[in-house]
C-alpha cells in the first residue's frame, strides 16, 4: 500500500481499526487463485505475536477447503466519504483546490488457521455476538436460542483465523491540509451526516502546538 508519511497510521488508529465492529475482505491467494470474502472479524490481541483476527465461513464456502499459499490479507475499511473543496478556506483564497477521498485502511497480513472444532466456534460466535449485541437495550445472547438448534448452526460453519504477521495502515484525514480547511472539512462532513468520518478528522488533527 502506498502511505505518505503524513498519512502514515500510528498505532492507536491501527488499534482502533482492529477492534471497531464490522466486516473485512478475507483475501488468500489459492491453487485455483484469488479468493475473498466479507465477513465478520473480532481482534483477539494476546493470540500469537501480534494479535490475531477471528471469524468463520460457511462451511460451502471453498475458501476455508482450498489451502491458502503463502500469507493471506485482510483488508479493514474505516469510515470513509467524499471531501468537497468548497469546505476549504483555501478556495477562497487562491482557488488552488481539488475534490479528494477520505478514508483509514489497514491491509493486515497473516497466516491463516482453519479450525474445524465446535468448542472454538461455539467462543468465537459467542465474541462476535457478545461485540455486536454490546450497544443494544435488550442484547440477544446465543444461549437465547435452543441449543440443538445452535448445535446446527455452528455444524454449517468453519472458523478462520488470521494470526497476524504484519500490518500496513493508511489514515488520510485530511492531514496534509491548513488548519482552517480542517475546520471546514470536519464542519461540511458533519453537515452531510458523516458523523464519523468528521470525528476521524478531528482525531487526526496535526498538533496546533
Amino acid at each position: 500500500m502506498y502511505v505518505p508519511a503524513h498519512f502514515e497510521a500510528g498505532p492507536e488508529a491501527i488499534r482502533n481499526l482492529l477492534i471497531r465492529p464490522g466486516a473485512a475482505n478475507l483475501v488468500t491467494m489459492t491453487s485455483q487463485g484469488l479468493l475473498a470474502t466479507l465477513l465478520p472479524f473480532v481482534y483477539d490481541p494476546d493470540a500469537g505475536e501480534h494479535g490475531a483476527l477471528q471469524g468463520h465461513l460457511a462451511r460451502n464456502n471453498a475458501q476455508w477447503s482450498e489451502p491458502a499459499t503463502g500469507e493471506s490479507l485482510v483488508i479493514i475499511q474505516g469510515a470513509d466519504a467524499y471531501v468537497s473543496p468548497s469546505w476549504y478556506a483555501s478556495k477562497a483564497e487562491h482557488g488552488r483546490v481539488v475534490p479528494t477521498w477520505n478514508y483509514s485502511t489497514a491491509h493486515v497480513y497473516g497466516n491463516l488457521v482453519i479450525h474445524d472444532d465446535p468448542a472454538w466456534l461455539a467462543g468465537q460466535v459467542r465474541r462476535l455476538t457478545g461485540v455486536h449485541e454490546a450497544g443494544f437495550d435488550h442484547p440477544w445472547s446465543v444461549d437465547d436460542a435452543p441449543e440443538r438448534y445452535i448445535s446446527g448452526q455452528l455444524r454449517a460453519i468453519v472458523g478462520v483465523e488470521l494470526v497476524i504477521t504484519r500490518i500496513e495502515a493508511k489514515a488520510k484525514l485530511s492531514q496534509n491540509r491548513p488548519d482552517a480547511d480542517i475546520d471546514g472539512v470536519v464542519a461540511g462532513l458533519s453537515s452531510r451526516g458523516h458523523s464519523a468520518s468528521a470525528a476521524d478528522v478531528e482525531r487526526a488533527r496535526p498538533s496546533r502546538f
